[in-house]
């Protein structure tokens, strides 16, 4: 099967305000996933995996914290002359400057740079989601019925207000689109994977401004347009999807990860890429209890670990015991110290003896080693 000129664009720039001091200093995106991800790395691992090359990363809060990882598109196979990956930042100069409001916005800001790449197909996808799929699938769902947007769903009965909610009709056609309903009518969402027909995208971008005003958030303005004209239809995903919008779904998303029901990060035929840091391999010292965990090149081990993330660099001192927690780079837990559904910060010194978290919430644990933020668990 010919696979149409497809321009992939990856949307990394969101500031993440909902994950606290996690992403005080490092966009959400860059943010580890299972110890040795990153966030990123799944969008653009699906876009490889599916043999897309041309791969566009539209970045805007803290650029330099995704840049080094991303290595110029190395661990994607996308460092090359023809395609590969391309970075995008806030400009001056040309229609389109200066910081996007939303995601509309955002496309609407390079759509002279899309015109200009002339793809018949441009797929977008958030960067802060955990799933596996098979984007050529998507592309045909696409093909078969001569789509304008083919918008990729899955069940989510649990939180399905915190996302676009869809009702679809015979042959998966989208009849009605709800943004972030307080009373979700349905349980289907849309997981912000989006296929666009380009020519329709591109007139969509010229001609809604202005109608509307300034574009927004896609689903305020653009994908209602798109399902009012009757030519968007879904492409169903059975599997693990989950949104990482919060510290809540952040925690839970590792918790199921542990568990063996969350995002499948080592499937062989279905590899999840990523810039790996050179260190040495984990370190469990004598003494060390671990179980049910997932330790990560360069930890050093010598505390109590159970059902938790040990991250690159961090270290867990003789006596301490973790449960259920999260620790991120570089942190240090003190010898003594009791911890329990935690989110422990990049760099951060939890003193000897603490006493932090509990069973009800997650909490987050600031580079001071205090609290820094609690919230209810999902």
């Amino acid at each position: 099967m010919r696979i149409p000129r497809t321009l992939a664009i990856v949307l990394a720039g969101g500031q993440g305000s909902r994950m606290g001091a996690l992403t005080d200093e490092q966009a959400k995106p860059a943010l580890r996933v299972g110890g040795s991800y990153r966030l990123i790395d799944i969008a653009l691992s699906n876009l490889a995996n599916s043999h897309l090359r041309a791969v566009w990363v539209v970045e805007q809060y803290l650029p330099h914290s995704l840049n080094e990882h991303l290595s110029a598109g190395r661990p994607w196979d996308l460092d090359r002359t023809h395609d590969g990956l391309r970075t995008l930042t806030p400009f001056e100069g040309a229609e389109g400057e200066g910081f996007a409001t939303g995601n509309s916005d955002t496309l609407w800001r390079q759509k002279e740079l899309i015109a200009e790449f002339a793809p018949e197909i441009v797929l977008v996808l958030s960067a802060d989601h955990l799933y596996t799929i098979d984007l050529l699938d998507v592309l045909d769902t696409h093909a078969a019925a001569d789509a304008e947007l083919t918008m990729v769903t899955t069940r989510l009965p649990q939180d399905a207000s915190r996302h676009g909610v869809v009702r679809t009709g015979e042959g998966g056609i989208v009849e009605e689109f709800w943004y972030k309903p307080e009373d979700p009518p349905t349980d289907l969402v849309a997981t912000e994977i989006f296929c666009f027909d380009a020519p329709a995208l591109l007139e969509a971008l010229q001609t809604l401004p202005e109608q509307v005003g300034e574009l927004q958030d896609w689903g305020d303005d653009l994908i209602p347009h798109f399902v009012g004209r009757q030519r968007t239809v879904e492409h169903r995903l059975e599997g693990y999807w989950r949104d990482i919008g919060t510290l809540a779904s952040y925690w839970a998303a590792h918790m199921h990860l542990l568990d063996g029901d969350g995002v499948t990060l080592d499937d062989p035929d279905w590899p999840i890429f990523s810039a790996q840091p050179q260190l040495l391999p984990a370190r469990v010292r004598d003494g060390a209890a671990v179980s049910t965990s997932l330790l990560a090149q360069g930890s050093d081990v010598a505390g109590s670990v159970t059902r938790s993330v040990i991250s690159p660099g961090a270290v867990v001192e003789a006596g301490a015991e973790l449960v259920e927690c999260v620790v991120l780079d570089g942190a240090h837990v003190g010898a003594g110290a009791r911890l329990r559904g935690c989110l422990v910060q990049d760099d951060a010194q939890v003193p000897p003896g603490a006493r932090l978290g509990d069973d009800d919430v997650v909490t987050l644990v600031g580079v001071d080693g205090t609290v820094a933020e609690t919230t209810a668990r999902e």
